[in-house]
C-alpha cells in the first residue's frame, strides 16, 4: 500500500498555498519605506524561528534515520542562499515598478525551467505543455512591456523590471538545486534547512552592507505576515508538491499571482491596470491552463512507481 498522497491532496495543498502569493506584493507596499533587506531579513528569520520547534521535534522522533549527506547539506545551503537573494531582489523591485509588472516578471521562470528539465534532466513534456509554457511566457513579456506606460508614475520602471527578472533567475536556480533534495526528505526537514540558510544569507548581507534595523511596527507585522503566508504556506506548498510534480508544471501555477495581486492593488492602491495589461493576464491564464492540461501526458511519479 503506497503512502504517497493522492492527486487531490496535493492539489488542495497547492491551492491553499498559492492563495497567499497575491498578498506578498501588497504586504511589501504596506510595510512602507522599509529597506528591502530589512524586510527580507525579518521575513526569513521569522519563518526559520517558526519552523524550528517542529524541526527539532521531528529530528528527535526520527533520530535513527539517515539524514542528508555532506554534499546535500551544502546544496541545501546554496538553495537557501539563492532563495534569500530572490526575496531581496523581488522586494527591491517593488520600489521602482508597478505591482502588476513586478509580480509577472518575477514569475517568468517556467520558460527557463522547461528548457533545463528537457535539455539537462532529459524529462519529456507533451506538446500542449510546451505551448502552454510559451504562451504564459509571452503574456508575461507583454505585461512587462505594457509597464512602460506607467512611466509617469514609476520613473525607474526599467530598473525595477530588471530586479524582478534577476529574482526570477535566482528562483530557477533555487528550484533546480532543491528539487532533488526533496525526493529523499520530509517536508519539515527540507524547508527548515533551506529557510534557515535563507535567513542566514539575509542577515549576513544586512551586517556586511550595514543596513540599519528600524524595527517599525508596520515592518515587523508585514515581515511576519510574509513569513507565515507567502513563504511558509505559499513556497512551502510548492516545496511539498515538487516531490511529486515537475518543477516546470508547478512553476506555471505561480503565474496566476499577478491576476489576484493586480486586483488587490486596484482595491488598496488604486492602481488601475491598462487594457494591454488585462489582455496580457488573460494570455497568461490561458497558458497556465494549457500547461496543466498537457501534464496529463506526464504520469505523476507516484503512479509510475505503483504501476497504476
Amino acid at each position: 500500500m503506497s503512502d504517497r498522497p493522492s492527486i487531490l491532496k496535493v492539489s488542495l495543498i497547492l491551492a491553499a498555498g498559492l492563495a497567499t502569493f497575491a498578498f506578498a506584493p501588497i504586504l511589501v507596499r504596506l510595510a512602507g519605506d522599509a529597506h528591502p533587506l530589512e524586510l527580507a531579513t525579518i521575513r526569513t528569520v521569522s519563518a526559520a524561528l517558526f519552523l524550528l520547534p517542529f524541526w527539532l521535534y521531528q529530528k528527535k522522533k526520527q533520530a535513527m534515520q539517515e539524514g542528508y549527506t555532506r554534499k546535500e547539506k551544502i546544496r541545501a545551503i546554496l538553495a537557501g542562499g539563492c532563495l534569500g537573494l530572490h526575496f531581496i531582489f523581488w522586494i527591491a523591485s517593488l520600489g521602482y515598478t508597478s505591482v502588476a509588472s513586478a509580480s509577472v516578471l518575477v514569475t517568468t521562470h517556467p520558460i527557463l525551467l522547461i528548457l533545463i528539465e528537457s535539455l539537462l534532466m532529459k524529462r519529456h513534456f507533451s506538446r500542449l505543455t510546451w505551448i502552454g509554457v510559451f504562451t504564459a511566457f509571452a503574456g508575461s513579456v507583454w505585461l512587462g512591456l505594457s509597464d512602460s506606460n506607467y512611466s509617469g508614475q514609476f520613473e525607474h520602471a526599467t530598473l525595477g523590471n530588471s530586479m524582478a527578472l534577476t529574482a526570477s533567475a535566482l528562483f530557477v536556480l533555487y528550484f533546480i538545486l532543491s528539487s532533488t533534495l526533496r525526493q529523499k526528505s520530509t517536508w519539515t526537514d527540507y524547508i527548515f534547512r533551506v529557510y534557515f540558510a535563507t535567513a542566514v544569507t539575509c542577515t549576513l548581507l544586512m551586517i556586511v552592507l550595514q543596513v540599519p534595523l528600524t524595527l517599525g511596527l508596520p515592518v515587523i507585522v508585514c515581515g511576519i505576515a510574509l513569513a507565515l503566508g507567502p513563504q511558509i504556506l505559499g513556497h512551502g506548498s510548492l516545496n511539498y508538491a515538487v516531490k511529486y510534480i515537475s518543477p516546470t508544471i508547478l512553476s506555471t501555477l505561480i503565474l496566476t499571482e499577478p491576476v489576484f495581486a493586480t486586483i488587490l492593488a486596484l482595491i488598496l492602491f488604486a492602481e488601475l491596470p491598462l487594457a494591454m495589461s488585462i489582455i496580457a493576464m488573460f494570455i497568461i491564464l490561458t497558458g497556465v491552463l494549457l500547461s496543466w492540461l498537457g501534464r496529463q501526458a506526464l504520469k505523476p511519479a507516484w503512479l509510475k512507481k505503483t504501476g497504476q
